[in-house]
Order: C-alpha cells, then structure tokens, then sequence
C-alpha cells in the first residue's frame, strides 16, 4: 500500500523507544501531513545533531563540546562523582538540579545473561578518575534492578582498592509523597534498612 521511502521511514521509527508498528504508522503519517511544518526541520535537526553531537572523554555524556559543559563547569565540585548507567540517568539528575559535582557514565550493567562484563562498560575509565587524586567520593547511582546492583558491588569492591576514596549509594526506599500501601515488599524492606534517626 505505500511506496519504500514511507516503509523505511515507518520501520526507524519503530525501533525508537516506546514506539510499536502502529505508533510508528501514526508519527510517520503525521510528519508526513505536516512535512514542512515538521518533517524538514526536524530531518535537518537530526542530521545537524548526527554531526556536532560527541561523546565527552571525560565522564561519557553527550554534548556538543569536549569536554561536555557539565564538566567544563568549574563551579562543580570535582571531588564528588556521580556514577550512572546511561546518559538518560545524568539528564534526569540534572533536570533536577540537586547535584553539584562530575559524573560518570559506565554505559550500561553487568550482565552474565547479555554477556555484558566489565571490560565492555567505562570502568576504566572511572578507576582512572578515582585515582587521579582529587576525587574524594564516589556516589553509585545505578538502578535498584538485580544488574544494576551486581554493578554497584562491583564498582565498590573496585574501589575500595582506592585510599581516601568514600563510596556512598543513592539511597532506596519510599517515594516522596508515596503510601506504604502502595510499594512491593523490595521497596519496603529497602527504606526498613536505610532508615535514618530524626
């Protein structure tokens, strides 16, 4: 029923996120319908960002320039690291705005089912900056999944190696503004452990 551009156009937009078949049929009629209110400028948007866009050396974001302006900011404290899965981790922190220091990205978990070691995450790299004297804390923030933890312990195992390096974990539990009667037994034996004194 439709011609090999709009069959191809509709196949890259069903491997976004959060897009099936059908959702891609939609967006892909729709930006066709509103091409040039939407289609050309968003297609030269995305080639634009396929060219300037660069992984920083430093901490694994994703930005403009190198090092990417969160580490080029020198109003961070350089002595705290933030260590995260994946980009979207670091955007949502920052969105946020509660964290003044560097980050991290390892670039995904440790997984022995997907054949993901640590050889194939920026660990490396994070062992390098953990050395490199000046930092003095690292906060492992990686999902409370059963790899993002396995990576944690990992992470801290390594870096226990390190003198003067504190390793701290974010923090698990009862959502702000959430009802006990709401939350899994996990969520719940989590905020029982990290309970704090008032």
């Amino acid at each position: 029923m439709t011609g090999p551009e709009i069959d191809r156009l509709i196949q890259l937009l069903a491997k976004l996120p959060g897009l099936g078949p059908r959702s891609a049929r939609r967006a892909a009629l729709h930006l066709l319908k509103k091409r040039e209110a939407l289609m050309t400028p968003l297609a030269q948007a995305i080639g634009r960002a396929a060219e300037a866009i660069r992984t920083c050396s430093v901490c694994g974001n994703l930005d403009t320039t190198d090092p990417c302006a969160v580490c080029a900011d020198t109003r961070r404290d350089a002595a705290l690291i933030c260590v995260v899965e994946d980009v979207a981790d670091l955007w949502a922190l920052e969105r946020g705005r509660v964290f003044a220091g560097g980050y991290h990205v390892l670039g995904g978990t440790l997984s022995a089912l997907d054949g993901v070691g640590p050889e194939d995450l920026n660990i490396a790299g994070l062992m390098r900056r953990a050395r490199n004297g000046v930092v003095r804390e690292v906060i492992l923030a990686t999902n409370a999944t059963v790899d993002g933890q396995t990576t944690a312990h990992y992470l801290a195992d390594r870096l226990a190696e390190i003198e003067g390096i504190k390793v701290s974990r974010l923090a698990h539990g009862v959502p702000v503004g959430g009802e006990l009667d709401y939350l899994d037994e996990g969520t719940l034996a989590a905020a029982l452990k990290a309970r704090r004194a008032m």
